[in-house]
């Protein structure tokens, strides 16, 4: 049973897109500090709740955000992180 009625999705926020979701920070960390690297600029949001100290679950999200117009060169960037690093797999907590 579920405390939401709703899984938790990530923001509608004007001009900056969603390009990863994930249920630990240290996965969006990463992936900010690759984007970072690339000079792609980034933002997180963390839905987690710090108080129960959860790391999984519906009360565990972070989303990682890129301007609009970077989207495409951001997931490519991370699509080509996760293709040549087997370990860094970003779909994982989403295959449930």
């Amino acid at each position: 049973m579920s405390f939401f009625s709703n899984s938790p999705r990530a923001n509608d926020i004007d001009n900056w897109v969603c390009v990863l979701e994930a249920s630990t920070d240290l996965e969006i960390e990463m992936a900010k500090n690759y984007l970072s690297n690339l000079k792609i600029p980034s933002n997180i949001l963390s839905k987690r709740d710090h108080a129960y100290s959860l790391t999984v679950g519906e009360m565990a999200m972070v989303y990682l955000y890129v301007p609009n117009e970077y989207e495409d060169k951001a997931r490519k960037a991370l699509a080509d992180l996760e293709e040549s690093n087997p370990d860094f797999n970003f779909d994982a907590d989403e295959e449930e």
